[in-house]
């Protein structure tokens, strides 16, 4: 497997409030580790809330204690406390600090293992698996506009200019608890795996994504060519994309 992961600001924003963190190598039990964040939050709190969650995740993987001893079906729940570490984090540094009172982030945190991959989400950054003819979103947004989706009160249509799309209803780091989705996904016929914030998202459909990413040429290429390309409808948030490209 290849991997390649960018963050930019964007056209708009002053600062970067996304982080991302990606490896091939083995981390702790795990034989790699992908991890996209999107952060939310007055005077650079969001970007403080993205960053801890990052590095939270990293290190309590990194050096979780029981790493010679868990299992290949145990990597989820490893995800998953890794999550509500962070989350445990990011809170508490909120109520420490006033000005950071309410700060949150997004997550995609992921490990690809046996042609699996096991996943851990919450906001509305995505995931996507991509084959030379179609494009899957993994993830279900955890948005205003998706729940109204879902229960049918809206159509797709309706949903890309619904004057609410942007309403997040789960966070990262907001609560003392959060509730993180667990996803396990074979990858028989997927070719790369896309997880991005919706700075790339709310820029390019699906055609687009698919598009770019089978284009020959290196992953790194690719991915610069997603974030360039959403800068040129835009750039109207921050932009960030980990590519891994599982056929090879």
């Amino acid at each position: 497997m290849y991997v390649a992961g960018l963050t930019h600001t964007g056209k708009v924003r002053s600062n970067n409030q996304d982080a991302i963190f990606f490896t091939n190598e083995p981390i702790g039990p795990l034989p790699n580790l992908y991890v996209v964040a999107d952060g939310m939050g007055g005077h650079n709190a969001g970007e403080v809330a993205s960053q801890q969650t990052v590095e939270v995740i990293s290190t309590y993987i990194r050096n979780f204690q029981a790493a010679e001893f868990i299992r290949h079906d145990c990597f989820l729940d490893l995800l998953v406390s890794a999550a509500q570490e962070a989350n445990t984090t990011v809170f508490t540094k909120g109520e420490l600090y006033p000005s950071m009172k309410g700060m949150g982030t997004t997550l995609i945190a992921c490990s690809i293992s046996e042609g699996k991959v096991f996943m851990v989400h919450v906001g509305d950054s995505r995931a996507y698996s991509i084959s030379s003819t179609s494009i899957t979103q993994l993830t279900t947004d955890h948005t205003v506009v998706e729940g109204l989706l879902q229960a049918g009160r809206i159509t797709l249509e309706e949903s890309k200019t619904h004057p609410r799309r942007h309403v997040i209803t789960r966070v990262l780091g907001t609560h003392a608890i959060c509730e993180v989705d667990g996803i396990v996904h074979n990858l028989a016929d997927t070719s790369a795996l896309l997880l991005c914030s919706d700075g790339l998202s709310n820029m390019l459909d699906d055609k687009d994504l698919m598009t770019i990413i089978n284009r020959e040429g290196y992953v790194e290429q690719r991915v610069q060519t997603l974030i360039q390309e959403a800068n040129n409808r835009g750039g109207h948030d921050n932009i960030s994309a980990i590519l891994v490209d599982v056929s090879r």
